[in-house]
C-alpha cells in the first residue's frame, strides 16, 4: 500500500494569500465561529468559507459544527516541515501591524460583542474568557 504524500504546492499556495494568512492569525491557538472572521474582517461570509475551505484542503485547519455555528481552528500539517513552517509563519504574523489590529478587534468584540449586530448570540471564541478578564 502507497502512503499519501502532503501536498506542498497546496500548502504554499494556501499561505500564499493575505486573507488566509489574516484568517489563521486569527485564529492562532483557539476556535473561532466564522461570523467572528466576517465580522473583524469586514468580508462577505461566502469568501470567508471559500477561504477556509482552502486552508482546510491544505490540511490547516479543522472545522467544528455546533447547531447553526461553524467554528474553526488551525490543525498542524501530518508533514513536520509544514509544521515547523506554519509555527513560523504564526509567530512572524504576531509581529505585523495588520495582523496585530485583526487581533485587537476580535479581542475588542469579544469583550463586547453585543456592539456588533452580527455577533449576537455567536459563541465566543476560546479567548473570550481571558480577555474580558483584561478588559
Amino acid at each position: 500500500m502507497a502512503k499519501a504524500t502532503y501536498d506542498m504546492e497546496r500548502f504554499f499556495q494556501a499561505l500564499g494569500d493575505r486573507t488566509r494568512l489574516r484568517l489563521l492569525n486569527l485564529m492562532g491557538e483557539q476556535e473561532i465561529c466564522v461570523c467572528y472572521f466576517v465580522e473583524i474582517l469586514a468580508l462577505p461570509q461566502p469568501k470567508i468559507s471559500r477561504h477556509l475551505a482552502y486552508l482546510r484542503s491544505a490540511g490547516m485547519v479543522e472545522a467544528r459544527r455546533e447547531g447553526k455555528w461553524m467554528h474553526y481552528r488551525i490543525a498542524m500539517p501530518p508533514h513536520i516541515g509544514a509544521t515547523q513552517i506554519l509555527r513560523e509563519t504564526m509567530l512572524w504574523l504576531k509581529e505585523e501591524k495588520e495582523m496585530r489590529a485583526d487581533s485587537a478587534r476580535l479581542t475588542k468584540a469579544c469583550c463586547a460583542p453585543a456592539k456588533f449586530a452580527a455577533l449576537q448570540g455567536a459563541p465566543l471564541p476560546g479567548i473570550a474568557s481571558e480577555c474580558c478578564e483584561a478588559c
